[in-house]
């Protein structure tokens, strides 16, 4: 397709669309005139300018006039009803003047299901006064008094209900009733009142009334353990780190606890099916006290009180929450599967990616789920070697790939997510891993390792954007990684080069013809490396591939024996390239 004397209306629309005034794509359309394909255009559109949704976000209702510090959530649990009674407290900043309308998530209704579920507010209060409020469209409204900017208030919020998700009532895989919640991505608003988003941080703490044969695990620390008068027990966890609502974790069940371990004076801990326990503290013995050494030494401090590896019913895989992480039930073999241990490496690696380091949006998922992939390998390179971790490099290509064929294309960074299901996917877990790993090799190891300690330590229970980590990575390399981050993290695809090599005995020259076969265009460093027979070392020749199409030689002395492209596995790129 060529450009012609007239802007492509669908790319004209679509940047218009992002944020580009007319008349710069004007500008920018009259000085490509002369540029032969619409893949030049696109390739300049998306290496050379800062892509639109670098400054963009995803579309929840953000409201920095309100901070809430601490959410309280009392709940009562019976093994005779799977409805909720629940009464949380929030602390909450107003750093506006006057009187306000606080607006928090909280399900009042669930279309379509014949059991009623969703969630009904009794009553709101400060201090024990009333507050006027609203329970509709899944939104909590709750009206404020006037007040100064600054002003902190206790908002208390009782309720009760039957959870369509986020807290799963069901049986176990050994037949017994548990609670287990399961909040991601934004399922928490179906059983607490919250801002569910990464935005807005705080501290937790879950004071649980429940049948006393139960064991009760969240996050932090153990506040109280009491058998009340009534045959109940009530259970008191209390964290004191600021984590995302997404990470609020409950687990209650027929558990067997093991304290495995300390790092740095923090409990290392096992909660297992009591069925289940030989073969449950047998495998969640290792690796956890290994992989908390390594990221703390390579990334920085572990940010919380414990570590619990819990055994659950309400995940497929792994689920991060801060401070106790949730497993599949299948995760208990009692043989320390393989990848097992990989899971509860990826989930540690969480702890500071995702956890103690948040995205600001859903749109900057990625730092959470390419993090967690890109440091299990890095945990492989460390602990099994450089082997492993290429393994691991190329089975992720090789995920990527599998993705693409299946899926629509889009970018690694999402532009204003809406659709909460496509929140992640090979792009923002393998994709994401693989930018990081082009970024380390294009940065240097030391000074790779330099930017990320400084980019956790910056936003150390914080919150932090693409753009925000692209700064630091920035200032510990001295590199403008502009044009680099935007064409692998904001536009769509993987390179997919096709080519043969040739020798010219008369010329002394080794002769590579070389296709980008994908729809749009990459700038490429390349790596060749050229094997000859006998005793003499390959050798690697380095080229930057900017055009869809090339052709290029090399003066060789000798006819070499093979050319592979990326011998060190440093580009993410599919491969069709053999001897002409």
């Amino acid at each position: 397709m060529r450009i012609g004397n007239k802007f492509p209306s669908k790319i004209f629309d679509g940047y218009l669309a992002a944020g580009f005034p007319c008349f710069i794509l004007r500008f920018i359309h009259l000085c490509l005139i002369k540029m032969k394909t619409l893949h030049t255009l696109l390739f300049f559109l998306s290496v050379c300018l800062l892509v639109p949704a670098a400054g963009l976000a995803d579309r929840y209702p953000k409201n920095f006039n309100i901070d809430i510090l601490h959410y309280q959530f009392k709940l009562w649990l019976s093994d005779k009803t799977d409805s909720l009674r629940a009464e949380a407290t929030l602390i909450v900043i107003f750093k506006k003047a006057g009187p306000q309308v606080m607006r928090l998530d909280l399900i009042n209704s669930f279309a379509g299901d014949p059991q009623g579920k969703g969630m009904t507010v009794t009553g709101v209060t400060n201090e024990g006064k009333s507050l006027s409020f609203s329970h509709a469209s899944n939104a909590l409204l709750i009206n404020t008094p006037d007040l100064v900017a600054g002003q902190q208030l206790s908002i208390t919020i009782s309720y009760r209900g039957l959870a369509a998700a986020g807290l799963a009532i069901r049986k176990t895989r050994n037949n017994d009733r548990s609670f287990f919640s399961d909040n991601w991505p934004d399922l928490g608003r179906h059983w607490l009142p919250l801002v569910d988003h990464p935005y807005d941080k705080a501290t937790c703490e879950f004071i649980v009334n429940a049948p006393s044969h139960y064991e009760v695990i969240s996050n932090g620390l153990l506040q109280e353990e009491s058998l009340l008068m009534d045959g109940n027990k009530l259970t008191h966890w209390k964290q004191a780190v600021p984590i995302a609502p997404w990470l609020f974790v409950l687990g209650v069940a027929d558990f067997a606890v093991q304290y495995v371990d300390y790092f740095e004076g923090k409990s290392i801990q096992t909660w297992v099916y009591r069925q289940e326990r030989d073969a449950g503290f047998y495998d969640f013995q290792t690796p956890s006290k290994e992989v908390l050494s390594f990221f703390t030494d390579y990334v920085g401090p572990f940010a919380y009180e414990k570590l619990a590896n819990i055994q659950s019913n309400n995940s497929t895989g792994g689920m991060e929450a801060a401070s106790a992480i949730m497993y599949s039930e299948k995760s208990v073999t009692g043989k320390r599967d393989a990848r097992w241990q990989t899971v509860i490496i990826h989930e540690i690696a969480h702890q500071w990616f995702g956890d103690a380091v948040t995205e600001s949006d859903w749109d900057d998922v990625w730092l959470s789920e390419g993090f967690a992939t890109y440091f299990t390998l890095l945990f492989a390179e460390h602990s099994k070697g450089r082997d492993e971790f290429t393994n691991g490099l190329k089975s992720s290509r090789e995920q990527i790939i599998k993705y693409l064929q299946k899926n629509q294309d889009s970018p690694v960074v999402h532009n204003q997510l809406s659709d909460m299901s496509k929140v992640t996917s090979a792009l923002t877990y393998q994709k994401g891993a693989w930018v990081l790993h082009m970024l380390r090799d294009r940065m240097g190891e030391t000074n790779f390792k330099k930017g990320i300690q400084s980019y956790y330590k910056k936003y150390f229970n914080a919150n932090a954007s693409t753009t925000d980590f692209r700064s630091e990575m920035e200032k510990a390399s001295g590199l403008d990684l502009k044009s680099f981050l935007s064409q692998w993290l904001y536009q769509e695809g993987m390179p997919k080069l096709k080519g043969t090599w040739s020798w010219d005995g008369v010329k002394k020259e080794l002769k590579v013809n070389l296709e980008q076969t994908q729809s749009n265009s990459f700038l490429l460093p390349l790596e060749i490396e050229v094997t000859y027979n006998g005793k003499q070392d390959p050798e690697i020749k380095k080229v930057e591939m900017n055009k869809k199409q090339w052709e290029f030689s090399f003066p060789l002395q000798t006819m070499p024996l093979s050319v592979v492209i990326d011998p060190r596995t440093v580009l993410l790129a599919e491969f069709d390239f053999q001897q002409k």
